[in-house]
Order: C-alpha cells, then sequence, then structure tokens
C-alpha cells in the first residue's frame, strides 16, 4: 500500500475546507472578483493622485468609501443575521460591477473629476454596507463547525491572492494601457461572483430561515459584545489597528510615489509584495487549530506593528519590497486570528452584527484613519505616515499582553490548586 508523501497530511489540513463543494465555488469566486477589485484600487488611488497631487485627497477618497461603513455599518449587521445571505449577495455585487462599469465609462470619455470620485466612492460604500457583513458571516454557513476557522483563513488567502494577481495586472494595465480598463475589468469580474452563488446546493447551505424584522435587534447586538470579553478585547484591536494601521491604499502609493520616485509599477510592486507575505501568512493561519489563547492576538500584534515601523525606516526600494511582505504576513495574521475568534465566539443568530461591528472597526474607521494618516504624510513625509500606523499597534499589543499575561497565569495556579493531591498511605506498623 503506497505511503502518502511526507507533506500530504500538512497540505490536506491547510486546504481541508475547499472539499466542500458550496465554499470551494464561493472561494474562487470571492478570488476572481477580488483581483478586479484591486485593479481598481490600484487605478483609482493613482486617478486620484495625478487629479489632485495630494495624500490628504487620497485619503479623503479612501474616507469616502468607508463613510457609509462607519455610519450605517451595525444596520447591516442586522439585515445579515435577518435576511437570506446568498439573495443579498446576488444584489450587492450586481450594484458593485454597476458602479465600476461607471468609473470606467466616466474616465474613458475624460470627465472624470475628484467629486465625482467621492460621489461613486459613496455609492459604493453603501453597497459595502450590506455585503461586507453578508459575505463574512456567510462563511460559516458553507462549511462544518470545525472548518470554520480554516474557511475564515483561507478565505484571507484569496483576498491576498487577489491582491497580488490584481495589484500586478491593475499596475501593468494602468501603464501599458490606461487605467480605463481596470476599471472595466474590475466590473466583468463581478459575474464570477454571480455565476458561483448560482451553482451552489442551496440544501447544504446552513443558513437560519429569514425573520421578520424585531424591536432592539441593534441594541441586542451591542450589549452582547460588550458583556464578552471574547469579543469585545478583539473588536476593540481591530478598531485601533484598522483605523491607524490597516491605511495601504494612502500610504503605500504615497511611499512609491513620494519617497521612492515610483509611478504605477512602483506601486503595484509593492501591493503585490505585500499580497505575497499575506498569502504565506494566510496558509500559515489555515494550519493552525484555534486554542483559545488570548495572546496570540497581541503576539501578532507586536510583530506586525514591527514589520510596519521596518517598512517605514526602509532605505531603498529592494528593502522596502521584503518589508513590505512581513506587513503583509502580520496584517493577514493578525486580522485571521481576530476573525477566527469572533466568529467561533458568537452565537449563530449574532454572527451578522458581530461581523458588521468587524467591517466597522477594521474598514469602517478608514474615515477618520485615512484622512489622518494622509495629513501626517503631507505634513511630515511619506514614511511618518507608516509609523502613524505601526507604532499605536506595537503599543497596542505590549498593553494588551502585559493584561492578559497575569489572567492567564492566575488561570494556570488556580487549574493547579483544584487538581487532587496524590498522597501516599501510611505505612502498616509490624
Amino acid at each position: 500500500m503506497p505511503r502518502p508523501a511526507p507533506g500530504a497530511p500538512l497540505l490536506s489540513a491547510t486546504f481541508s475546507s475547499l472539499r466542500t463543494r458550496n465554499y470551494r465555488l464561493f472561494f474562487f469566486g470571492q478570488l476572481v472578483s477580488m483581483s478586479g477589485t484591486w485593479m481598481q484600487t490600484v487605478a483609482q488611488s493613482l486617478l486620484v493622485l495625478s487629479l489632485s497631487h495630494s495624500g490628504s485627497v487620497l485619503g479623503l477618497t479612501v474616507a469616502a468609501r468607508f463613510g457609509p461603513l462607519f455610519l450605517l455599518g451595525p444596520q447591516g449587521g442586522v439585515i445579515a443575521d435577518r435576511m437570506d445571505k446568498q439573495r443579498v449577495l446576488y444584489v450587492t455585487q450586481f450594484l458593485s460591477g454597476v458602479l465600476a462599469c461607471a468609473f470606467g465609462v466616466i474616465t474613458q470619455l475624460g470627465a472624470m473629476h475628484v467629486w465625482i470620485i467621492y460621489v461613486l466612492a459613496v455609492l459604493l460604500g453603501l453597497v459595502e454596507v450590506f455585503d461586507t457583513p453578508v459575505r463574512q458571516s456567510f462563511i460559516p454557513e458553507l462549511v462544518s463547525d470545525g472548518q470554520i476557522g480554516n474557511a475564515v483563513s483561507l478565505n484571507s488567502v484569496s483576498g491576498n491572492l487577489a491582491r497580488v494577481l490584481g495589484a500586478a495586472a491593475g499596475g501593468a494595465a494602468a501603464g501599458a494601457l490606461g487605467l480605463t480598463l481596470c476599471f472595466y475589468l474590475n466590473a466583468v469580474s463581478f459575474a464570477a461572483v454571480l455565476a458561483t452563488l448560482a451553482m451552489m446546493d442551496k440544501s447544504a447551505i446552513r443558513g437560519r430561515p429569514p425573520r421578520p424584522r424585531a424591536k432592539g435587534e441593534l441594541r441586542a447586538g451591542l450589549r452582547y459584545v460588550r458583556r464578552s470579553p471574547d469579543l469585545l478585547v478583539p473588536l476593540v484591536m481591530l478598531t485601533v489597528a484598522g483605523t491607524l494601521a490597516w491605511e495601504f491604499q494612502v500610504t503605500v502609493p504615497l511611499i512609491a510615489t513620494d519617497t521612492f520616485g515610483g509611478g504605477a509599477s512602483t506601486y503595484g510592486i509593492m501591493t503585490a509584495a505585500m499580497g505575497v507575505g499575506a498569502i504565506v501568512g494566510g496558509l500559515t493561519a489555515a494550519t493552525r487549530r484555534p486554542t483559545g489563547s488570548r495572546t496570540r492576538l497581541p503576539y501578532a500584534a507586536i510583530g506586525w506593528g514591527l514589520a510596519i515601523d521596518f517598512a517605514a525606516l526602509a532605505p531603498t526600494r529592494a528593502v522596502e519590497y521584503v518589508a513590505l511582505a512581513f506587513v503583509g504576513y502580520g496584517a493577514i495574521t493578525f486580522n485571521s486570528m481576530a476573525k477566527t475568534t469572533l466568529q467561533l465566539a458568537a452565537a449563530p443568530e449574532m454572527r451578522g452584527r458581530v461581523m458588521a461591528l468587524w467591517a466597522l472597526g477594521w474598514q469602517g474607521s478608514t474615515p477618520i484613519g485615512a484622512p489622518l494618516v494622509g495629513r501626517v504624510g503631507a505634513a511630515f513625509g511619506a514614511r511618518f505616515s507608516l509609523l502613524a500606523g505601526g507604532v499605536p499597534c506595537l503599543l497596542m499589543g505590549i498593553a494588551v499582553l502585559a493584561a492578559v499575561a497575569p489572567s492567564r497565569r492566575a488561570r494556570r495556579e488556580r487549574r493547579a490548586h483544584l487538581q487532587p493531591r496524590v498522597t501516599t498511605a501510611p505505612e502498616a506498623e509490624d
């Protein structure tokens, strides 16, 4: 009987969720769609810089996209918990494709202005208010409970593989064929998601039946999170990191153009380098089993903060590429751990609202963070825009670790105290 290859069990465990047909369809549909999204992200950032020549304006453009999520994000979570997620995704993905097409048409006609980008960004943000929590909370409905952690990590791998493919293709297409093509290709990419949603086996989706609207659902979700430290602490950490460290749509274009004097191709390579690191980080996370340890997340924050600070101080373009690969690894490690913790700790009927708060902290905080980081870059230089995220992330990880470590030690001592002591019986006297 042939023996399995030495790495076969590890490889099988890493990609175990892909054996589930519905999740496999979702994974590859997202890969195609998000590749197109990253092509548009590259094109939009370069378009804004070419129109405004301002890091602050670029930050405001990013903020316009995530502003609706900041204001309305929790409401999207209520919808995610109440409605059929597959049907919601049909609508949100179609609308996203329409908006990408609008970007392409207006750019091709030479009629694009910064204020139009603001409007389109806000409209896209309104769609993402509902799309983001639904997509995130849809994952546990496609796999078994034991595969949730693996599926969340692989979904992050898909997003970052898309970053590599989309950013590289976007930088190349923008430099050789113009920005318009990136917008049109993104519009077409949403057809992949619509097709894979239609191909899913509806009977195998573990969704809860749609239910009517009830009073106080949003407040109930907020109370639920506030009473659970396993949800509250990761969400607070995600909000700090999302506000200051996860602003690479602002910081990386500034580093590429202002610090190293590059253009579309340099920006594309930098984004792709982050994506490569993130893929490695995601695959590593997919092999780990959730342990319930409260120290993993602060350690991940510390490592990510150090990587960002290293990237901020990189002396040459080649060193910057390497540093950004570590930044990508750290980002996906931190975010995957946090999302897995939230998905497993949240009750099924609360997952949509919990993941809406994840989206609010991780992405919805951008309207505050992006202009702030962009202003720091404009005032002090692009390197300081990275330090504005790396230093707080590092300090946050140290602070949480210092708070968690004593309680962890106390729990160990309490368990040791409760264990029955083994005593030897006294010897009988002759």
